[in-house]
C-alpha cells in the first residue's frame, strides 16, 4: 500500500460495503428496521475517504479526465451520503404525514438534483477507472452500475431488488478497496 490514506481507505472501503450490504441483506427477510436503517446511514459516511482513497491510488496515471470525474462524483457522493443519512438516521423515525410533508418543495428538489450529480459523477469516475487500469475492471465497471443502480432504486418501494442493490454496492466497495493492498498492479493499459 502506498500512503496511509490507501490503508484507511481499504479499511473504510470494507467497512462501509459491510455497512451497506449486510444491513441490505437483512432487510429481504425482515424489512427495513430501525437499526439497519441506522447502519446504513451512518456507514454512508465514510464514502468520501474511500473515494479519496481510489483516487489517490490512481491519480497518478488517471490524467485531467480522473480528476474532473473525482470532482464531480465527491460531489455528487457528498450529497447523497448526506441525503441517504438524513433519510435513514432521520426521516425514518418520523410519522409517515410528517416525511411526506417534509419531501415536498426545496427538499425534493435538492435530494432529486443531489441524486442526479452523484450519478453523474459515479459513471464518470468508473470509466476513469477503467480507463487508468489501476483496478480490477468488473469491480470498476460495477461501480459505475451498481451505485448508480442503488441511487435509482431509491425511490423504489424496501423489497428485494433493493437488497440485491446494497449486496452488489457492498461486493463492489470491499473488492475495489481489498485490491488497494499491495503495489499499484496495472489491469489494463490506458486507452
Amino acid at each position: 500500500m502506498s500512503s496511509p490514506l490507501v490503508r484507511f481507505g481499504v479499511v473504510g472501503g470494507v467497512v462501509m460495503g459491510l455497512s451497506v450490504g449486510v444491513p441490505g441483506a437483512v432487510e429481504a427477510f425482515i424489512g427495513e428496521t430501525a437499526v439497519t436503517s441506522l447502519v446504513i446511514g451512518v456507514g454512508v459516511a465514510l464514502g468520501p475517504l474511500v473515494l479519496t482513497a481510489f483516487h489517490a491510488r490512481q491519480s497518478g496515471v488517471c490524467g485531467w479526465f480522473g480528476e474532473v470525474a473525482y470532482a464531480v462524483n465527491m460531489i455528487g457522493l457528498t450529497l447523497f451520503a448526506g441525503i441517504a443519512f438524513a433519510l435513514n438516521v432521520v426521516v425514518f423515525f418520523l410519522d409517515e404525514a410528517v416525511t411526506r410533508e417534509l419531501l415536498r418543495g426545496p427538499a425534493r428538489v435538492v435530494v432529486l438534483g443531489g441524486t442526479a450529480v452523484f450519478v453523474v459523477g459515479t459513471v464518470l469516475f468508473s470509466v476513469a477507472m477503467l480507463r487508468a487500469g489501476v483496478f480490477p475492471r468488473v469491480p470498476a465497471a460495477g461501480y459505475g452500475v451498481a451505485l448508480t443502480g442503488l441511487a435509482v432504486g431509491a425511490s423504489l418501494p424496501d423489497g428485494v431488488v433493493t437488497s440485491v442493490l446494497h449486496v452488489l454496492v457492498a461486493v463492489t466497495l470491499v473488492w475495489l478497496s481489498l485490491s488497494m493492498r499491495g503495489p499499484v498492479r496495472r489491469y489494463a493499459e490506458r486507452s
